[in-house]
Formats: structure tokens, C-alpha cells, sequence
């Protein structure tokens, strides 16, 4: 991996809520926003920021069913997210 692109994968997962958005899916698989939102106790807009982020980088992936937006972490995360998630 260059460099560049693990810098930007780490800033990504150097915030604590994005941090425990990850935290929550590795332990509940499928969530959608409004209750992870709920969870980590932040607001739909700024909860829906972190996970445009996140899926971004690769390290999430979401499904539309019908209003609801499910968000669960990829099934092939990246190597840099697999190491961090261990450590969780």
C-alpha cells in the first residue's frame, strides 16, 4: 500500500466516532443509520458524514432496503481496518 493512501486510510479511522461506527458494525453486522446514530449518540447528519467516509476509504459498504439505509463493514476490508479492528 503507498504511503499516500495509508495516511488517508489512518486519518479516516483517527476519529473516536468513526472509531466506534466500526465498533458497532463488527458487533452487530448490519445497522442502519438512525440506530447507529442512536448508539454513539450524534445526529443523523453528522452520523451519515462519518459513514460517507468510511465508505469512501472502503471500509463500509451500504444497502438501501426500502427507506432504510444498512451499513455493515465491507467483506474484504482493507488490511489497515482488519489490523485496527483486532485491536477493538
Amino acid at each position: 500500500m503507498h504511503e499516500i493512501e495509508l495516511e488517508r486510510q489512518l486519518k479516516v479511522l483517527g476519529n473516536r466516532r468513526r472509531l466506534a461506527i466500526l465498533n458497532l458494525l463488527r458487533k452487530r453486522k448490519d445497522v442502519n443509520v438512525s440506530d447507529i446514530a442512536d448508539a454513539i449518540k450524534l445526529s443523523l447528519t453528522s452520523t451519515s458524514r462519518h459513514l460517507i467516509m468510511l465508505e469512501r476509504m472502503g471500509f463500509v459498504e451500504k444497502e438501501q432496503k426500502s427507506l432504510n439505509v444498512y451499513y455493515r463493514i465491507t467483506s474484504t476490508p482493507a488490511d489497515t481496518l482488519r489490523d485496527v479492528l483486532k485491536l477493538l
